[in-house]
């Protein structure tokens, strides 16, 4: 046995963040004087009364770049809305026209975007670029805009605010979770239970709203959350599950009624779209107009992000773990014979599941060696009145004949993130599967695999003498489907022992065979290829030497029983 202080490995370190400075270019145009106070309205956040089409945004009006405009619908009146993010003192307001320009329009300030006072008004606007010196104090400026000097709408290059400003605008928060959430139809049946509404705005990734499989696979379809009061709008995440829109909307209203987009495409991809966006509402709705596939629309999240509204604090995130900071260990150092620490390790007593051939008993196959490890054997041994698949070598009989152990950390010790490792010497002949892996805890409390989530640090399989494995399990990939990669060790896996380990945190895992990385999972990555990540949770440890199911096979005429797994430890750093 090795001692915790003796173990040598090189501390990996996940790449240093560079904060970078960011410098605003103010626009210059020939002639005009330098603009009075600081720039407040670049990139914060805008509300139209219409826009020509998706080409011509609000937020291109306050982008800083005179290539992009604001084009609005061809009738009187309109209006552009630019919210500061906080009360400013107002100096100067610079408008810079497309050929579309106003003839009369005010300029209005507000302190909640509901009341308004005018600091300018005129009914002879040139066009061109204009400098209008105003004085007003409101979080809110809006150009009103009553007359056109042409057939068609108006239209902005750049709206530029100067004045000061006493505090930094508000951070953007999530505004949308667990709050009331409606939609066309939800499913509700063996294929997706409860999939109400309220499933996209519960910050559970491993939940979703889906529309009815009898009225609600067509189109159009949607879902509505109610952010309790207005709010400005910055971005909108949407993780889908396959069942997405190719074409939608994202639209905002003040009254559940009358709606306003703030997004439209119709080249949606699926997966995790985080998308930018301006508008101010109280409700915000997803309108989709063409589905993906013959099902319906699916969404495991839909959250909202800005300022404003009622929002309803999300749970803190867990700490970020310390990778070299040992939280628990089992050395397995008891006398030869003795079973495993009960205040660690609780055995699972039964058949198994995924197929498997074998009764796992009541720690009569789980045993210390007396050298500092733990064995847990494999062998063939009829459990009378127990109830297996049939065995292809006992003439399909299905009583149990192989026992086995598997032993798990549920109710004792579990973690989420850190490092999690062991060093293990597998066993390995046709129809063996040992495994160290781990399972989301509130699968014991009812939560359903693949929803709770599952890590598999180490999978090795008797009929690839050479492979050992490392997958992700979660609801949108599973099983044959779920998200790992092997690792070749050049010669029999169980020919000598090898430290198996994961390093866990919210973005990224990384999984090691004798220190080498040879699989990262990026959470990011996964959640625009695959699906919601799901481990931000606490998972519990597990250890068991299965024999047959559905991925090793059964047992075959090669196959040598018994067959040790053998443990010199499990450490887990946080």
């Amino acid at each position: 046995m090795r001692s915790v202080a003796s173990r040598r490995r090189r501390r990996r370190f996940l790449p240093t963040s560079v904060v970078a400075a960011l410098a605003v270019t103010l626009l210059s145009v020939p002639g005009q004087a330098a603009a009075a106070g600081t720039l407040l309205s670049q990139n914060r956040p805008v509300t139209v009364s219409s826009a020509e089409s998706a080409a011509f945004p609000g937020t291109a009006a306050v982008d800083g770049d005179l290539g992009t405009r604001w084009s609005s619908g061809f009738s009187d009146p309109q209006w552009i809305q630019v919210d500061l993010g906080v009360t400013a003192t107002l100096e100067e307001v610079r408008l810079r026209w497309e050929a579309a320009y106003a003839l009369a329009f005010t300029v209005q300030v507000s302190g909640d975007g509901a009341t308004w006072s005018t600091v300018h008004t005129t009914t002879a606007g040139g066009g061109g670029d204009q400098t209008l010196a105003v004085t007003g104090t409101g979080r809110y400026v809006r150009l009103q805009l009553t007359s056109r000097a042409t057939q068609y709408g108006y239209s902005l290059w750049e709206l530029q605010v100067y004045g000061s400003s006493g505090t930094s605008p508000a951070p953007d928060g999530l505004l949308s979770y667990r709050k009331p959430a409606t939609a066309s139809t939800f499913q509700d049946d063996g294929a997706c239970r409860a999939c109400t509404p309220a499933k996209a705005t519960d910050l559970d990734p491993a939940t979703r709203w889906a529309t009815s499989s009898t009225n609600g696979w067509v189109d159009p379809g949607w879902i509505t959350v109610d952010l309790g009061a207005t709010a400005t709008i910055s971005r909108v995440v949407l993780q889908w599950d396959p069942a997405y829109a190719v074409s939608y909307e994202l639209q905002v209203s003040d009254d559940n009624a009358n709606w306003r987009p703030i997004h439209s495409t119709t080249a949606g991809r699926g997966f995790k779209e985080t998308l930018t966006v301006s508008g101010t509402g109280r409700y915000v709705r997803m309108y989709g107009t063409q589905r993906s596939n013959g099902y319906g629309y699916s969404l495991w999240e839909f959250q909202v992000y800005g300022t404003g509204g009622a929002p309803t604090p999300p749970p803190q995130p867990p700490p970020a773990p310390d990778f070299d900071n040992l939280v628990w260990s089992d050395e397995f150092n008891g006398p030869n014979g003795s079973t495993p620490d009960p205040a660690k390790w609780t055995p699972e007593i039964g058949p198994g599941v995924n197929n498997e051939l074998q009764y796992y008993t009541n720690n009569a196959n789980a045993r210390m060696d007396g050298a500092g490890n733990l064995v847990i054997q494999a062998r063939r041994e009829v459990t009378p009145g127990s109830s297996c698949p049939p065995d292809p070598n006992s003439g399909g009989s299905t009583t149990c004949q192989y026992t086995s152990g598997r032993l798990n950390t549920h109710g004792k010790f579990e973690t989420t993130y850190g490092r999690v490792e062991a060093r293990v010497k597998v066993s390995s002949t046709q129809g063996l599967w040992p495994a160290f892996w781990m399972l989301g805890s509130d699968f014991f409390a009812g939560t359903p695999w693949p929803a709770s989530g599952e890590i598999d640090i180490l999978e090795h399989i008797g009929r690839e003498p050479n492979l050992v494995y490392s997958t992700l399990h979660a609801p949108a990939y599973f099983g044959a489907g779920g998200h790992g990669a092997p690792l070749d060790l050049g010669g029999p896996a169980s020919a000598a022992y090898h430290v198996f380990a994961v390093e866990w945190d919210a973005g990224h895992m990384t999984f090691f065979v004798d220190g080498n990385g040879f699989f990262t999972v990026n959470r990011d990555q996964l959640e625009q290829t695959r699906g919601p990540w799901v481990y931000d949770h606490p998972f519990f440890l597990i250890l068991n030497n299965a024999v047959g199911g559905d991925w090793p096979g059964p047992p075959g005429p090669g196959t040598q029983l018994p067959q040790n797994m053998v443990i010199d430890y499990v450490r887990v750093f946080r």
